[in-house]
């Protein structure tokens, strides 16, 4: 049995990440547990125009259900640019049987199963982390669910991922990033490479969300690997 995978989405630029992330980890076959900050939420609306209801909560404002109008222009951008939610996303390269399962938890419910050490997870990402996440973590003052199911990672010592993309960066940005690694966490900034060919936007977005899936030991094919030929 394969562990979930947490998932939170705060303020910071990059939603496409975000977006991109959780559809590979489904493709995956993982169940993720989702959480997204107000921030965040506005971040989504703000970059990708897509409008979601923290309080009533669809899967398919993410592109991720059925009920999306194919039609719908921002969606037919995203498609082309980024990959999200196409026949040819190119996830793993072969199918991997039924997608995984989508659990949303709401920022405020610190009762929700990924406030506690003893709800098994793979691991957790927070992509993108803003700024202040970064400070909650790296201080272990956690105000909201995805700040606590960060400091759950940290102290049963699992894997967590914080994706900061913010520049030019303050001494107190890398002094939180310190803190964050000195704690057991990785820092993956969000900067796409260029050596794998890049041809349009969605490669940028596959090239990080892949470096993502590095660290949490998903399989995917989702660019070539240097070396590979």
């Amino acid at each position: 049995m394969k562990h979930p995978i947490c998932l939170g989405i705060t303020g910071a630029s990059g939603a496409i990440y975000a977006v991109r992330l959780l559809e590979v980890l489904r493709a995956a076959g993982r169940d993720v547990h989702l959480s997204i900050s107000p921030s965040g939420r506005d971040v989504i609306e703000q970059e990708l125009q897509l409008k979601v209801d923290l309080d009533d909560f669809r899967a398919d404002a993410l592109l991720l259900g059925d009920g999306v109008d194919p039609n719908d222009s921002k969606i037919s951008l995203l498609k082309s640019t980024a990959g999200v939610s196409t026949s040819d996303s190119n996830v793993l390269g072969s199918s991997i049987g039924r997608p995984g399962k989508l659990h949303y938890h709401h920022w405020r419910d610190f009762m929700a199963p990924i406030a506690s050490g003893s709800f098994l997870t793979a691991g957790m990402v927070i992509c993108p982390t803003s700024g202040t996440t970064l400070s909650a973590v790296a201080a272990g003052a956690a105000g909201n669910l995805i700040q606590r199911a960060a400091e759950v990672h940290l102290k049963e010592r699992r894997r967590l991922v914080l994706v900061p993309r913010e520049t030019p960066l303050s001494l107190t940005h890398i002094e939180n990033m310190r803190r964050c690694v000195e704690a057991g966490a990785i820092v993956l900034p969000a900067s796409p490479g260029w050596y794998h060919g890049v041809h349009a936007i969605r490669d940028l977005v596959d090239f990080v969300v892949a470096r993502i899936c590095d660290q949490l030991g998903i399989e995917h094919a989702l660019t070539k690997r240097w070396g590979s030929g």
